[in-house]
């Protein structure tokens, strides 16, 4: 049992900032989702350390977000308490030791314009992806040709032990829209990347190339979780989806966007139910007719691990 007078007292010890019964819709670009318990925005590694702790010999289920743009939320809501990372974990990134070191907490398109700020190339197929660096961690967020694993140096976790640790990137077992930490109870709390020298118009012109072709051709003005479906091997989701006749299926407010078949979005009012039972449909159709085993793309955020 949860008790959140308890709750809400170690965060204030720690100086976190605790909320209760917060929607989940708010908190994700889907803007779907129940409430979760307790929404505890944390400012350092060191008070992470002491609410993570509390919150796992409590056994009170609980669960790190960024922006909420790869995840997607039941409708009854999360029994167990959300935590973002904010304070000196989102604060502006920094250059140390040849390096850009930033909070996981930070948003990806602050670490991109940093970087093009101070004339550095190698991030802009991530500038307009949706999220934290952190989130772009967890996954290896990419983009045209682009992958976080190019560039990443090493990370901050909190590790299941309670222990701060850095580790190398190479210790991640990073790979296509995966990493270690979609199977280890570690948090990332803040990252190293190493960018080399270039030209700053150049690095501009490319951002602004890239958002461009992402506003034509993706549905932004809906919301969603970006994209629906992993790459199957040997295509590409979008390519299915669409050759199968598939754009513009619907169940409820969910719907196959007619702009962009391999986004999933919400016309309104949207439920997760809709959502799940509109890729479950989406999947059945694409294997019956081509073969290929679609993979849901977006995490969804379950009490039970």
């Amino acid at each position: 049992m949860m008790n959140l007078n308890e709750l809400t007292a170690v965060c204030a010890e720690a100086g976190a900032a605790a909320e209760q019964s917060v929607s989940l819709a708010d908190l994700t670009t889907f803007k779907i989702g129940g409430a979760c318990r307790a929404l505890v925005t944390v400012p350092t590694a060191k008070a992470c350390q002491k609410i993570v702790g509390y919150l796992r010999k409590q056994q009170i289920p609980f669960s790190l977000i960024g922006r909420g743009s790869n995840l997607l939320c039941p409708d009854e809501g999360y029994d167990g308490v959300i935590l973002k990372l904010g304070g000196a974990l989102a604060a502006e990134p920094e250059l140390q030791n040849g390096l850009v070191v930033c909070g996981a907490g930070t948003a990806l398109k602050t670490l991109c314009l940093f970087a093009c700020n101070h004339s550095l190339t190698g991030l802009e197929f991530a500038y307009g992806i949706p999220g934290t660096v952190g989130g772009a961690v967890f996954m290896n967020a990419g983009a045209y040709g682009g992958e976080i694993s190019q560039v990443l140096e090493s990370v901050q976790v909190l590790d299941d032990a309670g222990n701060l640790r850095e580790l190398p990137a190479s210790a991640l077992a990073l790979g296509y829209r995966h990493s270690v930490f979609m199977e280890q109870d570690w948090l990332i709390l803040s990252a190293s990347v190493k960018l080399e020298e270039g030209c700053q118009d150049a690095v501009r012109a490319q951002m602004q190339d890239l958002i461009g072709r992402r506003k034509e051709k993706q549905p932004l003005e809906f919301p969603s979780a970006g994209s629906t479906f992993k790459r199957p091997e040997g295509s590409y989701a979008s390519k299915l989806i669409d050759e199968c006749g598939l754009k513009g299926l619907r169940v409820g407010d969910a719907q196959v966007s007619e702009k962009h078949a391999g986004f999933v979005i919400n016309r309104g009012q949207a439920t997760f139910a809709d959502v799940m039972a509109l890729c479950a449909k989406v999947q059945e159709i694409v294997l019956a007719q081509t073969g290929y085993r679609l993979e849901l793309e977006p995490e969804i955020l379950r009490t039970e691990k």
